[in-house]
């Protein structure tokens, strides 16, 4: 189960036996009106499959459709959703339906191991109109699903700004370094939830360990020379769209003891495009922890393109598709820990800016052989980027490569995009979860920009002339063949780099096999109805 909005007006429960067979959805929303559903390709209408329906005086209406864009969706050509009750009861709709996982619908959305976007939509009658505000959009892995963590006590940490006024300039940075002399013994960080106040200009949250020579508290504006500049571990995560973060029941985030004089860093971004004035936030993070230690410690992976530093890369305008590349090898990790343990992920957090539409993760061998995906994002979109759930453990072993790439759009812009701090400038990063903890925190890679091949590229992007259709993807074949600095770092901000990093072919990403018509008309029970259908559940995910 889900609530969908920050209000708890709109639930979702759903439930499945078989992940060839089929799933079982109950919708509830706090209304007497209309109520909509649906699966969404980046968190808008276009593409979406969307079921809708209700309780009017007439009795119940239900029907499949598909949303061409931001208008009235049309109905399915095939009706792939089986009603299967829709009443009203104080003041609530409730509509329960099903349909095949795998459907063989062109106009079906495919469900996957994914997180997928879900959209939902309402109206105050049950004439199906325009909804305004009454909409919104969560991301969740529906196959894959990590239930909510049960608190065991009521102990948190407040990790937050006070009313800091947030000036009139489209990206501002603001941080706030502190520490918590308290926790003499260590305890762990099990769940971390946002506390935001200006849902409209609080862009994304990172908290970040600092090495031990910072020692003073600071609370400005980041990046302007200040020592709490230099924290760079990062210890919990938050993105526009998400929610809030538990850790799975064997880890915990570690805090305190022979750590309790160590300080932190919250940095949080505003997003203020329209330059709005006298605005005052007191944002941040509430992180509950325990006593009770869990088997291991969280680490988190900062992977893809260094950000910034002045690298000279340019992403070229007018670009329908550009792909950028950021390489680790683990094999460098050797100079800092040996041997590296086996390294668990679990979650993936992946962060671009405005001109971001895909992001994926491969994970190789030594010897340069993919083996799968640590995480996948084909419909990247700006304003849902919250810490994903993988469902199943993927295992980092020492001298695996870890490869990142994000795929830009820029056919609206005419001049070039830099890598940098900027919501207008752009990122390539993603922030892998995993145990247990090792003294890695940044393991991330440029490409030569001064390389000597880059001489033509400059001429080519750094005129006045705007780059045919060609010649970006011959910058981009440029840039990805170029040998790469990689730059790796520790928990005490010892930097190395190393030469020579080279960015390897990815596999094309995997579709989804139409059912046998056998298969997909094939009902299987739910475990919404029947709770044996949690064991099977389980099994299935231990076996992957």
């Amino acid at each position: 189960m889900e609530y969908l909005d920050e209000n708890h007006l709109v639930c979702l429960k759903w439930g499945f036996d078989d992940v060839q067979g089929t799933i079982t959805f109950k919708f509830v929303v706090n209304t007497t009106g209309w109520v909509g559903f649906g699966f969404s390709p980046n968190g808008g209408m276009q593409g979406a499959d969307i079921v809708m329906g209700g309780l009017g005086s007439s009795g119940s209406y239900f029907k499949d459709y598909y949303a061409t864009g931001n208008a009235m969706p049309v109905e399915d050509t095939e009706q792939s959703y089986t009603l299967l009750s829709l009443n009203e009861s104080d003041g609530q709709t409730s509509m329960s339906f099903q349909r095949a996982i795998v459907s063989c619908d062109q106009q079906d959305f495919q469900i996957t191991a994914q997180p997928i976007k879900l959209i939902y939509a309402y109206g105050t009658t049950d004439v199906i109109s325009y909804h305004g505000a009454r909409r919104g959009t969560k991301e969740v892995n529906l196959l894959n699903y990590m239930a909510r963590t049960t608190l065991p006590n009521t102990n948190f940490l407040s990790v937050t700004v006070e009313n800091i006024t947030v000036p009139t300039t489209h990206t501002y940075y603001h941080c706030k370094v502190m520490n918590f002399p308290w926790l003499t013994t260590k305890q762990h960080i099990i769940v971390v939830e946002p506390v935001i106040e200006n849902v409209d200009i609080v862009h994304h949250m990172l908290l970040y360990r600092c090495p031990s020579f910072v020692t003073q508290p600071y609370n400005s504006q980041c990046y302007q020379g200040n020592m709490g500049d230099a924290c760079f571990g990062v210890v919990a995560t938050w993105g526009v769209g998400g929610g809030v973060m538990d850790l799975p029941e064997n880890v915990g985030i570690p805090v305190g003891g022979d750590d309790s004089d160590t300080f932190y860093r919250l940095e949080i971004h505003y997003n203020n495009p329209n330059n709005v004035s006298g605005r005052t936030d007191s944002s941040g993070l509430r992180l509950y922890y325990t006593a009770q230690l869990r088997q291991y410690d969280v680490g988190i992976l900062m992977t893809g393109v260094v950000p910034g530093m002045n690298i000279n890369y340019k992403i070229p305008p007018k670009a329908n598709q550009f792909r950028s590349y950021g390489v680790c090898n683990t094999s460098l990790f050797s100079e800092f820990l040996n041997p590296m343990p086996d390294l668990k992920v679990f979650s993936v957090l992946m962060h671009t800016h405005l001109a971001g539409r895909k992001v994926r993760v491969g994970h190789y061998t030594s010897n340069g052989t993919q083996i799968d995906f640590l995480g996948l994002d084909e419909n990247y979109h700006f304003d849902l980027q919250q810490m994903t759930n993988m469902g199943v453990i993927k295992t980092i072993k020492q001298g695996d490569e870890i490869l990142v790439e994000c795929t830009y759009s820029t056919a609206s812009r005419t001049g070039v995009t830099k890598m940098g701090l900027g919501t207008t400038d752009e990122m390539c990063l993603v922030f892998l979860y995993y145990y247990p903890a090792i003294n890695v925190t940044t393991c991330q890679s440029h490409p030569n920009t001064r390389h000597p091949s880059m001489n033509t590229s400059d001429q080519i992007f750094g005129g006045t002339t705007t780059p045919d259709q060609d010649e970006i993807a011959a910058h981009e074949r440029l840039l990805k063949t170029v040998p790469q600095f990689q730059v790796i770092a520790d928990d005490g901000l010892t930097f190395k780099s190393y030469p020579g990093g080279m960015i390897r072919e990815m596999m094309k990403t995997p579709t989804v096999t139409c059912n046998t018509p056998n298969a997909s008309s094939r009902l299987v029970t739910s475990w919404i109805v029947n709770p044996a259908g949690v064991i099977l559940l389980l099994l299935w995910i231990a076996m992957m």
